[in-house]
């Protein structure tokens, strides 16, 4: 006798993060559909992404983004996954045709935590401190406050990075809020940033759910779970990315807030040593007309010998 197919079949990473991540949302499903959880299947990936981490090199050097989602996105269009569990920052901002990103789950605190073992902040770094990072993002935004600090190289998954301070490779380093958060290690923070200082990545903190183009039954799946203010503020963010994409791959910071219908959004690019940087903000109640509209003030303040001279 054949086992019953499982109500929708998950695709993750497997980091701790990832799984934690991908439970989470087997458990809303559930809930939402009055189900038991073992009847939505998880699978787990090794994305290139995941593969490259002992290579310690930064994204944009290995492909960008979508380096940690390309095997569950090939899994999902080849039917073999209904839903592909993603970090929203992590997804590319071209999806791959025939997949859409559904759902949103509600956002996870958006800013940026200070970690160290030796001090409690940046500022009380000393002179020529090693700051660990992978991000060219955090790397620009420290070396704008502290432009002696030594950038070195620093990826994994969360454990990981905090196993590495420990070790000593570094002095310090910057970690998502909401990682830390799902994975109840909260309490490693030293100190939280101030996201208008330290504007975090585009889309970060919020869990996305991919499903493929017009499949009516998963999209029915899945819009319980869908937070509608989290997808309009990422929905804004990515647009933004989407316009600075097409010019350069330079540091990039959003932040987006809603009141009533209104939606605020903040973007910042930086130059690599952070000591150039360009802001624009606007309000709206389209999401993609929002982004794109910051997006293109921060590209006509930059200039385009800004984004040559620091396209990376």
């Amino acid at each position: 006798m054949q086992s019953p197919s499982p109500f929708a079949r998950i695709g993750t990473r497997g980091s701790p993060l990832a799984l934690a991540q991908a439970k989470l949302v087997r458990s809303l499903l559930a809930k939402a559909h009055g189900l038991a959880e073992e009847t939505i299947e998880i699978e787990v990936f090794s994305t290139g992404g995941d593969r490259s981490q002992a290579e310690n090199t930064t994204l944009s050097a290995i492909g960008g983004k979508g380096v940690f989602t390309k095997e569950i996105d090939e899994a999902l269009l080849a039917g073999r996954i209904d839903i592909g569990v993603h970090s929203s920052k992590d997804v590319a901002t071209a999806m791959p045709p025939g997949m859409v990103l559904a759902a949103f789950l509600d956002r996870e605190d958006v800013r940026d935590a200070f970690i160290s073992v030796s001090v409690k902040g940046i500022d009380n770094l000393p002179e020529g401190a090693r700051f660990g990072t992978s991000s060219i993002r955090r790397a620009a935004q420290a070396l704008r406050l502290r432009p002696d600090l030594r950038i070195v190289p620093f990826r994994g998954n969360v454990h990981t990075r905090l196993q590495k301070l420990l070790d000593g490779v570094a002095d310090a380093t910057l970690l998502a809020l909401a990682g830390l958060n799902r994975l109840d290690e909260a309490h490693r923070a030293t100190a939280i940033l101030d996201p208008d200082d330290f504007m975090p990545a585009p889309a970060q903190g919020a869990i996305a759910l991919a499903i493929r183009t017009g499949d009516q039954r998963l999209a029915e799946i899945v819009a319980p779970l869908d937070h509608a203010p989290t997808h309009s503020a990422i929905a804004a963010e990515r647009a933004m990315l989407a316009v600075l994409d097409g010019s350069c791959r330079t540091p990039v910071g959003a932040l987006s807030g809603l009141s009533g219908t209104m939606l605020t959004l903040k973007g910042e690019i930086l130059s690599l040593d952070g000591q150039t940087s360009f802001r624009a903000e606007a309000q709206g109640s389209d999401p993609q007309v929002l982004g794109e509209t910051v997006g293109k003030d921060l590209i006509a303040q930059a200039g385009e010998d800004f984004l040559r001279r620091w396209s990376h």
